[in-house]
Order: structure tokens, then sequence, then C-alpha cells
């Protein structure tokens, strides 16, 4: 086993590392207070190659592999969740789709311009009535001579205000009951689309995230992604690319609430010693630096083997839960060291808490992941 990166590796790590603490950083309180989407560290992104990293040179991609794309989307993540949410999404949910499962033609219309960032990537899957049951897909396409006439609801999509166009799920057929679920690439600008942005979440508030009103949307048969009817099956898959991606987001965030309790504990003084100094700080500190540690191996496992072109459904989905859970936890203790001055915005780690917490719902909840482990494990 070598747990060593790789050259390359090396360096996507060091170049977005700067960029992170240089450019994404420095904002990211104001951002998250202010809601603002962070447009021109995405124009700075597709700039330095890393809006294509994991798709080929031939589409304007860098060609780098799975590691590489967790690697960047942990160190965004640490600088700002929103930035790392963003960029996941744009990666695994909205590139990703149509570079597994698109024609040669779609590829070569739709990859140059999520490569370049010109149209960030989204996803078009979950519906008011159909969560963490996907299947429930109420959004119907029917088809008219040439032509897919497409009517229906979706929310909670990240990116939607900032594609040019998405791939989304919708009921082409029926036999009895049994749904024919197939996905469909949409442009945002076809008459009766419609992006609605106006969700008061929790966190992750300079991201964006919207719902989807279809009305009689038409657009060519020609436009269906992959095999009619096998929707739901790649949306699965996209999906267990998409869990190392909030894997790595978890990650990004602990370490930034693990870095900012290990540095007040040694700076904070009570009773004449440093917080550090106390057994029960260094208890706290030693759990989560463990953590950080297995959610890490466990992340960059999952990678590794999609690299490898093995099976990894189940590795995704136990370093989503970990890595999703041990944050939440870790961004919990990181407020507790800090006493009252946890609570307060100045000291971002209540930010980073409320960032966290998503990590636990997106690509699948807790609970889902379990029970795809279970699956997994033959349950």
């Amino acid at each position: 086993m070598n747990f060593a990166l790789t050259q390359e590796q090396q360096l996507i790590k060091k170049v977005i590392k700067e960029f992170a603490d240089g450019e994404v950083a420095p904002g990211a309180e104001e951002r998250d207070k202010t809601k603002a989407f962070p447009k021109e560290i995405f124009k700075k992104l597709g700039k330095i190659g890393m809006l294509g990293l994991p798709f080929p040179e031939e589409y304007g991609g860098a060609g780098a592999d799975t590691v590489s794309f967790a690697i960047v989307t942990e160190e965004l993540s640490r600088a700002c969740g929103s930035t790392g949410i963003t960029y996941s999404a744009h990666i695994s949910l909205g590139g990703a789709p149509i570079y597994l499962f698109g024609t040669p033609e779609q590829k070569a219309n739709y990859l140059p311009s999520i490569c370049s960032g010109e149209s960030l990537g989204a996803f078009g899957l979950t519906e008011p009535n159909a969560g963490s049951d996907a299947g429930g897909t109420m959004t119907v396409a029917n088809e008219e001579n040439d032509e897919f006439v497409i009517t229906g609801n979706k929310c909670f999509i990240t990116n939607a205000s900032y594609a040019k166009f998405l791939a989304l799920t919708a009921i082409t057929g029926k036999t009895g009951d049994k749904k024919e679920i197939s996905a469909i690439i949409v442009p945002t600008d076809t008459a009766g689309f419609k992006i609605v942005d106006n969700y008061e979440k929790m966190g992750l508030n300079s991201s964006n995230t919207t719902e989807l009103v279809l009305e009689n949307v038409r657009v060519p048969k020609g436009n269906m992604l992959g095999e009619r009817g096998k929707g739901f099956k790649q949306f699965l898959i996209t999906l267990d690319g998409g869990r190392i991606g909030i894997g790595a987001m978890a990650l990004g965030i602990a370490q930034a609430a693990f870095d900012r309790a290990l540095a007040y504990a040694k700076e904070r003084k009570q009773f004449g010693h440093t917080l550090s100094s106390f057994q029960a700080t260094q208890f706290k500190l030693a759990d989560m630096a463990m953590k950080l540690e297995l959610a890490r191996n466990q992340v960059y496992k999952a990678a590794w083997l999609k690299d490898l072109g093995k099976p990894f459904t189940k590795e995704a989905s136990m370093c989503k839960l970990y890595a999703s859970e041990a944050a939440t936890e870790i961004c919990n203790q990181a407020i507790q060291i800090h006493g009252g001055y946890g609570y307060m915005k100045d000291y971002h780690v209540e930010r980073l808490l409320r960032d966290a917490k998503l990590c636990e719902i997106g690509e699948g909840t807790s609970e889902i992941q379990r029970m795809v482990i279970a699956r997994q494990i033959g349950c």
C-alpha cells in the first residue's frame, strides 16, 4: 500500500492550497453574510484549469484523476464550504453524467463549456416529493413528433442559476405501475424553463441552490442522455462519484474547524494556563485529529478505487457517511473549545458547523448511506 501522492497530485495540492488561502478564504465570512455567489473565484478557477480537472484534454479538461478532484474539493472547502460544494457539484453532478453517458456529439457540444467555466455544472434530480426516494420522480417528458415536452418541478438544485444547460430526470413512459425514467439535457434558456432562487438556508449561503419549474419545455429527442429508461441507473452511478465529492467537502470543513480549534487552544489562557495544557482539551483535539485522519483515508480510498476502475459504491457511501458525521462532530467540538467566542460569527467556527450539516443530507442522507452499505455487505 502506498499512501504517498504522485508528483502531479502534490503539484495540484500546492497550487490549490495557495489559491484557497489567497483567493477563497479571505472573503468567506462576508460572502456567507451577504449570500454573494463567488463568481470571480470560479472565473479564476477556470483560468488555472481546475474546472475541467478530471475530464480529457480533448474537451478542454486536465485529464487528472479522482484523487486530484478530492484534493481540490477538500482544499476549497477548507477555505469556504460554499465554494467547495459549488465545485464538487460542477464536476461530479454537472460534468460527470455527460462524460459518462453522453454521445460523442453531446460530449463535444457540452463538456468544453463545463471545462472552461462558461457554464457551471448542475444536475436536476431531487423533487418536492422525491428526495431520498428518488425513484418517486414525477416530472414527465411526453413525446411529440421529434421532441420531448417536459413538465415538472425540481428542488434543491445546486448551480442552476449559472448553468447554460443541465441534465435532469423525467418519466418517459410507463409499463403498468413501473416508471421508465430517462435523463435529458435541457438548455436553461428554453421557453417554459424557470429557475427560482429564493431559498433561505442554514448554511452554505454563498452557494446557489434553486428550484426548477418546467412548463411544457420542449427539447429535441436527441437531447436524451444515454439510453432511454436508464436514467435511474445513471443517477445512481453519478451519485457514487458525487459522494466522494461530499466526503472531500466534509473533510475540508472539518480540517478548517480543527485548525482553528488547535490554534485557539494554544493561545487562549484560563486559570493561568493555555487551554491546550488541559487534558480535557487535549482529549477533544486528539479525537478530532483521529477522526480527520480516518475520514481522509476513507475518502482517498474511494477515489483510488474509482480511478482503478474497481467497484467503489460501498466505499463511496462509507466515506461520505463517516466524513460528514465526523465533520459535524469536529465542528461542534471546535465551538466548544472556543467557548462563548465559538458562538460568535467573528471566530468562523459557527459557520463551519452550519456548512458541515448539509454533508449529512446531500447526495443521499446518512440513513440512505447506511442502507447502501447494508445492501453492499449482503444484508
